[in-house]
């Protein structure tokens, strides 16, 4: 019978295990007793016939020999290589136990499902039930030597009443070379399909419900017949077994106490009795014991599995589940609550403690908040926040943090990107039906022009600024149709120092005003450019003649960054047909003097597609006036 303790370690007290050292049965001294007074009747002798047999020469070599063995006893792992095996093997233990066919639930489908009180429906019952529990010990006698103790043969089967003489003839005429518990299990299949033909089983559904769970006990059986065939890996067992063996065997000549006046280090004492060396055995030779009374549940120790006494409870069970119980109901009454609405079940004087305490409502509801996080906020300025969040384009946001992280080649390299990222933010955020966009190009809101052709504002070589830092000639390049627009040219909006210079003012055609903001001047489109506050010199705002139309060679010789982009999207900057031939480029290069000569910068086509370039300047530029202002350029005086 298995040792069972539960109870009396039901409740944790002072020393609550300490009751289960003195048991006896199924206990480790039970277990390990002989090998452990083995153990100690060889290390007694070995340390005996060192003090008392051995002369001076051959105590100092077995002196030797201890300090070596027990120097190289610690390299064998022995809780590595123990830990493990017997976790696996508690493991397989439990699963072999909940592997055990149990016949509850078949036995409850099927005084459910297969209807009749007459003869003929109990018989069918109670067949189909001994069948189920013939499988059930046929696998037991298989794999258990209790078992097969109690059935050596199948006469002691039929004896028993699990089986009838004409259903062994029947077994036995079945010739198979492997384990036939599953015969069985196939009767009652077939007595399952004769009773759906009777009607004793109303429906389909009944009656897949019924082999499912027979299918289920099937399983179970099976599985049981795994378990016995396939063991735990020789070659591991055998590699902890040597590892136990071997280190208690060299523990014997490496843990004798040898003698203090020769000043071995560590050999101080000369005790006879190696206390600790005992409790190390008892607790490595303990668990390899463990191990071994767990790795076959089904024999006959103390806490293997009883499966005689499982035999005859669920044979039992399943019996009167099937036929004394069949139809067998109590009278229906109300019950003592029929009126409570809520019912509490009364309590003993042990158990009044149990009212005392709350009920549990959840982990959250002794939870503190103080009252001024406990309103609910307006939810208006929350929208306000994500409207303006989403007002902002992302790729522009990113766009301005390259620029400022990106080096610049030159020392005033830096300034101009700066103009020239805030210029375009400019342009993106213009109320125009044309769109220019920094990242993706110039967009417009027809929807057929957007399919037509690619995008066509690029910024710098590949289409991005940063890409083309470091190069000779970095420049921005834009295209512009041939569209009339209201709006006046660049070319003639006169700022305020030159016209005071010229004696003018501003005509009717120049309605534009220009603003003063922090020492740059903007016009009510947004385009600005440097005050006379800074120290650049002034600024003629002439257009230059319109270049000569260039040659096939100047074209193909043209650099690639220099290269302009046509579309027929239409852009933020309109201007007349008669200022576009001579608003060309739009350069934007500092005031330096170098003495290196400067080459000339080659001009796009003036026919077509009219475009303006923005270009960059480089260190061996010659001295220019630098502006932001796309549409013309503006050459040093």
């Amino acid at each position: 019978m298995t040792v069972t303790y539960t109870a009396r370690v039901a409740n944790a007290k002072f020393c609550g295990f300490s009751k289960l050292l003195l048991a006896w049965k199924g206990s480790i001294y039970k277990v390990l007793y002989k090998e452990f007074l083995a153990f100690f009747a060889m290390y007694t002798a070995t340390s005996v016939t060192y003090r008392f047999f051995l002369d001076d020469d051959q105590k100092r070599y077995f002196e030797k020999l201890a300090i070596y063995c027990n120097h190289y006893a610690s390299l064998i792992p022995m809780s590595f290589v123990l830990g493990f095996y017997v976790t696996l093997v508690v493991n397989r233990w439990w699963n072999q136990y909940t592997s055990i066919p149990l016949p509850d639930r078949l036995m409850c489908v099927l005084s459910g499902g297969l209807q009749g009180n007459d003869e003929r429906g109990r018989l069918l019952r109670r067949t189909m039930m001994r069948y189920a529990s013939l499988s059930a010990l046929l696998i037991l006698r298989s794999v258990s030597t209790a078992v097969f103790k109690r059935f050596p043969t199948m006469d002691h089967v039929v004896e028993a009443g699990f089986m009838t003489r004409e259903e062994r003839k029947k077994f036995e005429g079945l010739h198979s070379p492997y384990n036939k518990y599953w015969i069985p299990c196939v009767w009652f299949t077939n007595l399952a399909a004769v009773a759906r033909c009777e009607g004793r089983i109303k429906d389909d559904h009944t009656l897949k419900l019924l082999l499912q769970e027979l299918n289920g006990f099937r399983g179970k059986c099976s599985m049981l017949f795994h378990y016995d065939m396939i063991s735990v890996p020789l070659v591991y067992t055998q590699v902890v077994t040597l590892a136990v063996y071997s280190f208690f065997l060299v523990c014997l000549i490496g843990r004798q106490f040898l003698d203090p006046g020769q000043g071995y280090p560590d050999h101080d004492l000369d005790l006879y009795v190696p206390i600790f060396t005992l409790l190390q055995f008892f607790f490595y030779a303990g668990w390899l014991k463990v191990a071994e009374q767990l790795i076959n549940p089904f024999g006959e120790d103390d806490d293997d599995f009883e499966t005689n006494w499982l035999i005859d409870r669920n044979f039992q069970v399943s019996m009167m589940a099937v036929d004394e119980m069949y139809g067998d109901l109590p009278m229906m009454e109300r019950d003592r609550y029929w009126n409570d609405s809520n019912p509490r079940p009364p309590y003993t004087a042990a158990t009044l403690f149990v009212l005392r305490k709350p009920s549990f409502q959840g982990s959250t509801f002794d939870m503190a908040i103080p009252k001024e996080e406990m309103h609910f906020q307006p939810l208006e300025d929350i929208a306000e926040n994500l409207e303006e969040s989403g007002t902002r384009h992302p790729n522009m946001a990113l766009f301005n943090r390259l620029l400022h992280a990106t080096p610049s080649p030159t020392g005033f390299m830096g300034g101009a990107l700066r103009r020239t990222s805030a210029q375009l933010q400019r342009l993106y955020h213009s109320p125009s039906n044309d769109g220019c966009t920094s990242d993706d190009g110039c967009t417009s809101d027809d929807d057929d022009e957007e399919d037509e052709e690619e995008k066509s504002c690029k910024i710098g070589k590949g289409g991005s600024l940063p890409s083309g830092l470091g190069q000779d000639i970095q420049s921005t390049v834009c295209s512009f149709r041939e569209d009339k627009s209201p709006r006046t040219p660049l070319a003639d909006v006169q700022f305020g120092e030159e016209l005071g210079r010229r004696g003018g003012n501003f005509s009717a055609g120049e309605s534009r005003d220009v603003k003063r903001v922090g020492g740059v001047q903007r016009d009510e489109d947004g385009f600005e450019a440097e005050s006379e506050e800074t120290s650049i010199a002034p600024v003629s705002l002439l257009p230059p003649p319109p270049p000569p139309p260039p040659s096939s060679r100047e074209t193909s010789t043209r650099p690639a960054s220099a290269t302009p982009i046509t579309s027929r999207h239409r852009s933020a900057f309109l201007f007349p047909p008669t200022s576009q031939s001579s608003l060309e480029h739009c350069s934007s290069q500092p005031v330096i003097s170098h003495p290196r000569a400067m080459p000339p910068i080659p001009k796009p086509p003036s026919a077509g597609n009219k475009m303006s370039l923005l270009t960059v300047p480089s260190s061996i530029e010659p001295q220019r006036f630098r502006s932001v202002s796309m549409g013309s350029e503006f050459t040093g005086s």
